[in-house]
């Protein structure tokens, strides 16, 4: 196990995802990088972020002016990655799937992202590679699986996480076949 020693939140933080990204043997874009290591850093002491329901503040948000809107659906879908990411098992809690907060987070991220390619369009892409790698700052080692079986396959059948798919073939050296994967596409709700 490494120990992982920095001087600042945010060197801490970029130290831990770039080993949880190799863990995954994925590297994020230096911009996507970037935004997570300083949402981290700004959740840190954010406790009161696990009480929000995410579907109520989304739907207020899409009734906001333009900037509004922005900042609500921005938290929406930081919250969303955050628990998908670093608490799944709290969502066993509230009694839904990952899924939920992925669906959610994408959705809040596309409904402000101005083109394809800007970072909230990147977010909404990349969001179960970024949940992958937030999920293996839990664990060090590939030999931690931090999911059950079904937990993993559920979660790699609903959204193709590769990190699932990994835990998935520890457990049973074999590599499993999916059914109804669902298009990234199909699962977004997207207003304008």
């Amino acid at each position: 196990m490494k120990v992982l020693v920095s001087a600042t939140p945010v060197a801490l933080w970029r130290e831990i995802i770039h080993e949880a990204e190799s863990l995954c043997g994925t590297q994020l874009q230096e911009e996507i990088e970037a935004y997570l290591v300083f949402m981290l850093v700004r959740y840190m002491d954010k406790p009161e972020m696990v009480k929000q329901i995410m579907a109520t503040s989304f739907l207020e948000g899409l009734k906001l002016s333009a900037n509004q809107r922005e900042v609500v659906l921005k938290g929406v879908g930081d919250t969303c990655l955050l628990f998908a990411g670093l608490f799944p098992g709290a969502t066993e809690k509230r009694l839904v799937k990952i899924g939920y907060f992925i669906n959610l987070g994408r959705s809040a991220y596309s409904n402000i992202s101005k083109s394809h390619n800007d970072v909230y369009g990147r977010l909404t892409r990349h969001f179960v590679t970024i949940m992958d790698v937030l999920q293996s700052t839990r664990c060090y080692t590939k030999e931690c699986p931090d999911l059950l079986p079904l937990q993993a396959y559920d979660l790699w059948n609903e959204s193709g996480s590769q990190r699932a798919l990994g835990v998935l073939k520890q457990y049973t050296k074999a590599t499993p076949i999916s059914i109804n994967l669902n298009d990234e596409d199909d699962s977004l709700i997207r207003f304008k």
